[in-house]
């Protein structure tokens, strides 16, 4: 059993405050330590499930966050960036489920840090028109790549987010929003059986005992992403790119199949990083 992990960093036990997410922030340190634990607590769970290859994307920010010595053995770890599929990269359909660990609601909901991939650039992005953020698109790529998100753990906006596009999904609230900087902290104890049970209970069900190799996706219908950044200047700029159209000044959008329509939406987010001085995830 193959068990893919995406591991992002706001909706990690704990953690509530820039200063614990960015690398210079005070408690960041300490912040990607507790990662780190998130991460383990659900790569023991896979394990207990049967997992036999483990691979694990350090999937915020400047991607940089885990610690290769601070992780479990059983896990192979990718790091850094630039990556074509970002927060995905790596996943392949050879792999039997997908891991959130650590991620947060989509921008302008009431979570713990919500914000969607470049927090200071993005204002709202929709796919085919619905509202979508981090969980969303990497729910809906996995799936057009042929691998199911078994679960997501987060605080109690992402499980809800999570809830609304896949109810099958298991979710792990470690935390509860108390606003954007504040939150109803589950001890880290706890919160850690909590995700190592939940994983091992999901990558149990019979629904992950078949390998997605066997089962190959059908081929993707053409989806419709749109961003609204917050510069007017950005969406200008990414109408050189062929095929993006705007819909205001602000909204640029394009039509493609995932998971391609996910890579470029990365090109997108690191043309806008170079016009911003931002980095392509937050």
């Amino acid at each position: 059993m193959r068990i893919y992990f995406s591991v992002d960093m706001e909706g990690v036990t704990g953690l509530v405050d820039a200063d614990d997410v960015q690398p210079g922030g005070r408690d960041y340190e300490r912040g990607r330590l507790m990662m780190a634990e998130d991460v383990n607590a659900a790569i023991r769970g896979a394990l207990a499930a049967g997992a036999t290859d483990i691979t694990v994307n350090d999937a915020h920010g400047r991607m940089r966050n885990l610690l290769p010595e601070s992780l479990h053995p059983a896990a192979r770890l990718i790091r850094g960036r630039t990556k074509q599929m970002g927060m995905l990269e790596g996943l392949a359909p050879e792999h039997d489920a997908v891991v959130c660990v650590g991620y947060h609601s989509r921008a302008g909901a009431p979570g713990v840090l919500s914000h969607s991939f470049m927090g200071h650039e993005i204002e709202d992005i929709w796919l085919d028109g619905r509202p979508v953020g981090e969980i969303g698109l990497a729910h809906a790529t996995a799936a057009a790549i042929g691998v199911p998100v078994a679960v997501l753990t987060g605080d109690d906006s992402a499980c809800a987010e999570m809830a609304e596009w896949d109810g099958s999904v298991a979710t792990v609230a470690v935390k509860y929003a108390h606003g954007r900087f504040a939150a109803d902290l589950r001890p880290a104890g706890e919160a850690r059986t909590a995700i190592e049970e939940a994983v091992a209970a999901a990558l149990s069900a019979p629904r992950t005992a078949q390998s997605a190799a066997t089962e190959p996706a059908e081929p993707a219908e053409p989806s419709v992403l749109a961003v609204r950044w917050q510069s007017a200047s950005v969406a200008a700029t990414l109408l050189g790119i062929p095929g993006v159209t705007s819909t205001d000044t602000r909204t640029v959008q394009a039509q493609g199949a995932l998971p391609g329509l996910y890579r470029l939406f990365g090109v997108w987010m690191r043309v806008a990083a170079s016009l911003t001085d931002q980095p392509p995830y937050c």
